[in-house]
Order: C-alpha cells, then sequence, then structure tokens
C-alpha cells in the first residue's frame, strides 16, 4: 500500500500583520486562514515571501485569540511595572 499524503489546501482570507522576519526572508505572521475550505481561523506561523511555503504554527478559533490576547495584555502590563 502506498503511502500517500494529502494536499495541502489553504487560503488566507486576511492577512494581520507580519511579527518578525527572519536572515533568510521568511515572515513570523498573523493570518486569518481557511484549511481545506473549512470557517478560517486565525494562524501563526512562518511563511515563504509568496505564501507558497509554510513552517509549523498554531491555528486559534475567535475565542481563543482573545483568550491570548487577554493573557498577553497582562503579561504586557507586567513587564511595563519591572
Amino acid at each position: 500500500m502506498a503511502d500517500e499524503k494529502q494536499e495541502l489546501k489553504f487560503e488566507i482570507i486576511n492577512h494581520i500583520g507580519v511579527i518578525s522576519t527572519s536572515a533568510n526572508g521568511w515572515n513570523f505572521e498573523l493570518n486569518r486562514v481557511s484549511w481545506y475550505g473549512n470557517e478560517p481561523k486565525y494562524d501563526v506561523r512562518s511563511w515563504s515571501a509568496d505564501h507558497t511555503k509554510m513552517g509549523k504554527g498554531i491555528t486559534l478559533t475567535e475565542d481563543e485569540l482573545i483568550a491570548l490576547a487577554d493573557l498577553l495584555n497582562k503579561e504586557v502590563a507586567f513587564l511595563r511595572e519591572e
């Protein structure tokens, strides 16, 4: 039995922004991405400049993004107090 890889299907619905850029030109980005035609989710990962290749990342629902934003805001406030 041949080991077949399923073709990766995605569409970047909204490019929200670049978090950082590496020396090799890849961008660490926040986007809304639809994977395999499903409802778009928030996605954080590295992308090649032309968005044809990607690194490992995480996807978040809207509720998870809001919870993460709350945690990050608390941490940033703590760091500013130091």
